[in-house]
């Protein structure tokens, strides 16, 4: 049996290695020849999967190691009974934990109270339900968009509308979809972003044409008061340096790159494919991961919760290093610039992992930093 599989996917030998021969390939480079004799197929986000890429192969099941589908033709798998799985929530915390340090580093450059502001986000999947929680944990303020959800389940839901009018964090996680009631490809087109709150800050890390890029640097361009922080890009692996120039922070669509996030992906999609042979999983991930570098941290009792959160939050992942990694990759000459994208992701550091698994000693009574540090997920001991 043959295995075709994205060359950054970890741990493919430890899950799949037993199954048949596994044949690493660049995720930009498959091709219909390249996946012709493969039984299996595992992509991530960068591989288009559809009818022209798999017509006459012999693949029978597809993985995505990504929670996102909008890369895979479910209605051709359907048609031509490939069974598929994609990993929902593999990376989701590590998404949280990047927009937690943004929002970080946009408070001390603004000189604000993260606990004044008012959030919103768009989207409460996988992703955005988590950091949801986070937020509301925490006491601040936060109002929800999804029509989706809403639809099927109701609930305390805002339109996109209220958001962008009474929000002044705005952050996306939704889907890509260009068809249907609920689109969301340039879901913050010119006319919405024009109506952005004075001092607004907007997150992306979900997909890049959820918002219109050229709308928003041209925006940035116009109002000084808006903050951007972007991890995923219209065109990407090509980057408008213009606009990456424009934003507080800019990433090369690794927010959820967390060492667990991506390992989980694998192992989702491993499990996947067991129930699809009928088999039981043999593999857990827990005996595959590294101890942390950074197991345990002690606060004193007296520490102001502010500073206790950044330290929290950057302890673990610091933002600001992903950004001044990319920075420095930015270059006018369009081949380049893609090569050197792809790049920063295939040799995207082993070291990050998450907050959840960050123990937190307190010496002293601090209901404040007790409660700070179970809202971030922190094990408190």
């Amino acid at each position: 049996m043959l295995i075709v599989a994205d060359e950054n996917i970890p741990l493919l030998e430890e899950f799949f290695a037993g199954f048949g021969e596994i044949r690493r390939v660049h995720g930009r480079s498959v091709d219909a020849e390249s996946v012709r004799d493969a039984d299996v197929l595992l992509v991530r986000s960068i591989t288009k999967v559809d009818r022209a890429l798999l017509a006459g192969s012999n693949v029978r099941f597809v993985g995505t190691c990504t929670i996102g589908t909008d890369h895979l033709d479910l209605d051709y798998f359907a048609e031509a009974g490939i069974r598929w799985s994609s990993a929902p929530g593999c990376n989701a915390r590590g998404v949280v934990d990047y927009v937690l340090g943004a929002l970080v580093t946009l408070a001390e450059l603004e000189g604000v109270n993260l606990a004044e502001r008012t959030y919103g986000v768009v989207g409460a999947g996988q992703v955005g339900s988590r950091l949801i929680r986070v937020l509301r944990e925490l006491g601040w303020q936060v109002k929800v968009c999804d029509p989706v959800r809403q639809a099927a389940e109701g609930g305390d839901y805002v339109t996109l509308d209220e958001i962008i009018a009474h929000c002044d964090v705005i952050s996306l996680h939704t889907p890509l979809t260009r068809a249907g009631g609920h689109a969301t490809w340039h879901l913050l087109d010119e006319a919405r972003l024009a109506r952005l709150r004075p001092g607004a800050w907007l997150v992306n890390a979900a997909r890049g044409p959820i918002v219109d890029n050229l709308a928003l640097k041209n925006l940035l361009i116009e109002r000084e008061d808006v903050q951007a922080v972007l991890d995923v890009w219209e065109y990407e692996p090509s980057v408008d340096g213009e606009l990456a120039d424009l934003c507080v922070l800019a990433t090369p669509h690794i927010a959820g790159y967390s060492l667990d996030g991506r390992q989980r992906g694998t192992a989702q999609i491993y499990q996947a494919y067991c129930a699809f042979r009928g088999e039981a999983p043999g593999i857990q991930l827990a005996d595959l991961l590294p101890p942390p570098w950074l197991a345990e941290v002690a606060l004193n009792g007296l520490a102001e919760p502010d500073l206790a959160m950044a330290m929290l939050c950057r302890a673990v992942y610091d933002p600001r290093r992903d950004d001044a990694d990319f920075r420095r990759k930015l270059t006018d000459n369009d081949a380049q610039q893609r090569s050197a994208f792809d790049a920063l992701r295939k040799g995207y550091p082993t070291s990050r992992r998450e907050i959840e698994g960050l123990r937190v000693r307190l010496d002293g009574y601090s209901p404040d930093l007790r409660k700070l540090a179970q809202a971030l997920g922190c094990e408190l001991v």
